[in-house]
């Protein structure tokens, strides 16, 4: 049972991105019944496949494990029926659109997508609706049975005590940063440099004698689309697109070019190439115009000013990342960088333009303010603060609680759920498919009978 509490969250991700590709199963029936809800055959072989075409290694007994994280998760959503959990239709809605367009992103358009998967975009979300809904309300179950739990000091000191010593992790040096950016404006003249060069090309296009992939191959600043003509595949209600772009846009039929579009990257023409409610093929060509030293240089001043004020105690650097900075991700976080270990990071983790920074600072300091080329051309000016930095070492509770802490919940959550499905399974009527008699794992389920329905 334990193997079906540590690996829940991961079946969870496998049916978010379920269909590495569109498949078609010859043969179907059912391999197990929780209450009313069923588990094809099918679905068992499917995800098995898709394992194996993300690259994943699958173990001997695969599809014994696979049906047996497929009964827990039908008896969260049972469960859940029962408890009256729902899921609003347009959260279902959001994370079909999601997952369509990234289909469409790994196929190139909604066009070959379709061919390949022989549905037509509406079929392919109706076939992915109950099992994103039922997702969903395992997920909702789950955090109604484990949300309440809490955890002591006492109980993170008796989880780690527990560790073998030999296996705890070796972490490198990390360090926890801050930054606070400003990116200068261009000069007038330059602005207006970069619309006429947008001006030309759109009148080259549609006179013919250029094609707009091919300028947007050549001339244009954005190196996330350079190498396919300024192609991208959007979506109207996506939220990581600037506004200012997807409303223009829209404003387009297919095969039509916009006047010059300012956005937060800079300026752009985009040519609408195929759309399809709010999905939409488009190509674009962005000019950032040019910064000169003279901006550079002012944009530098300003932020020294504000670094005197920070280290005189007049601002907070939360406070000022929020009034100051141009960096739209850092205003969530106070100006901290995030990575996979939320703000600790990894010297490897970093730009490489901060690694010196950090070198002439020591922790609560903040660097001068120095000049940078972001990995989209832009350039700007960021001061760095080193808030945190760890020395090479084997995990302690002193300098890693938070992690030990963490990963003691995580125990202590695992346990509780396991006690819910050690009191639940016997409520259920539970069928297991004599194909996977065999299977170990899975005589909790094969064994215990309904004693009662609630």
């Amino acid at each position: 049972m334990k193997k079906i509490i540590g690996a829940f969250l991961f079946v969870l991700l496998i049916i978010t991105g379920a269909i590495a590709q569109p498949r078609k199963v010859v043969a179907d029936k059912i391999v197990g019944i929780v209450g009313d809800k069923i588990i094809l055959r099918s679905d068992v072989l499917n995800e098995i496949l898709d394992r194996q075409r993300r690259g994943e290694t699958v173990p001997e007994g695969s599809e014994c494990y696979v049906l047996e994280q497929a009964l827990a998760m039908k008896a969260l959503v049972l469960q859940a029926d029962k408890d009256s959990l729902t899921v609003g239709e347009e959260e279902i809605e959001a994370l079909l659109e999601n997952q369509v367009r990234g289909f469409i992103q790994q196929y190139g358009s909604k066009e070959a997508l379709e061919q390949i998967a022989g549905r037509t975009v509406y079929q392919i979300k109706e076939d992915f609706r109950q099992p994103f809904k039922e997702r969903k309300l395992a997920e909702q179950m789950r955090n109604k049975i484990v949300d309440v739990v809490k955890i002591t000091p006492t109980e993170v000191r008796q989880y780690f005590e527990k560790i073998p010593k030999e296996t705890l992790p070796f972490y490198e040096t990390e360090v926890e940063i801050g930054e606070i950016v400003i990116y200068p404006k261009a000069a007038r003249d330059l602005e207006k440099y970069a619309q006429d060069e947008l001006l030309e090309y759109k009148k080259q296009v549609e006179a013919g004698t250029r094609k707009f992939e091919t300028l947007a191959s050549l001339y244009t600043d954005d190196p996330g689309s350079k190498q396919t003509g300024g192609m991208y595949n959007v979506n109207r209600t996506e939220k990581t697109w600037d506004p200012a772009f997807l409303q223009g846009a829209f404003r387009l039929k297919e095969g039509q070019i916009s006047p010059v579009i300012k956005s937060k990257f800079g300026y752009h023409i985009i040519q609408m190439v195929s759309r399809a409610g709010d999905d939409a093929t488009i190509r674009h060509i962005l000019k950032i115009p040019q910064i000169t030293d003279d901006e550079i240089n002012g944009a530098i001043t300003k932020l020294d000013s504000i670094r005197t004020l920070i280290m005189a105690g007049t601002l907070q650097f939360g406070e000022t990342v929020a009034k100051y900075s141009d960096d739209e991700s850092s205003k969530y976080t106070g100006g901290m960088k995030q990575g996979q270990n939320g703000s600790f990071l990894t010297i490897d983790q970093l730009e490489k333009e901060i690694i010196p920074l950090l070198d002439k600072i020591k922790v609560g300091e903040y660097s001068k303010p120095v000049a940078f080329t972001d990995e989209r051309g832009k350039k700007g000016v960021r001061m760095i603060y080193l808030k945190t930095r760890t020395v090479p070492h084997r995990e302690n509770l002193k300098d890693d609680y938070n992690r030990v802490a963490q990963r003691a919940l995580e125990e202590k959550k695992a346990d509780i759920l396991e006690k819910w499905f050690d009191a639940k399974i016997p409520t259920y009527y539970i069928m297991v498919d004599e194909e996977f008699g065999g299977c170990n794992q899975l005589e909790k389920w094969q064994t215990k009978k309904p004693v009662l329905n609630n």
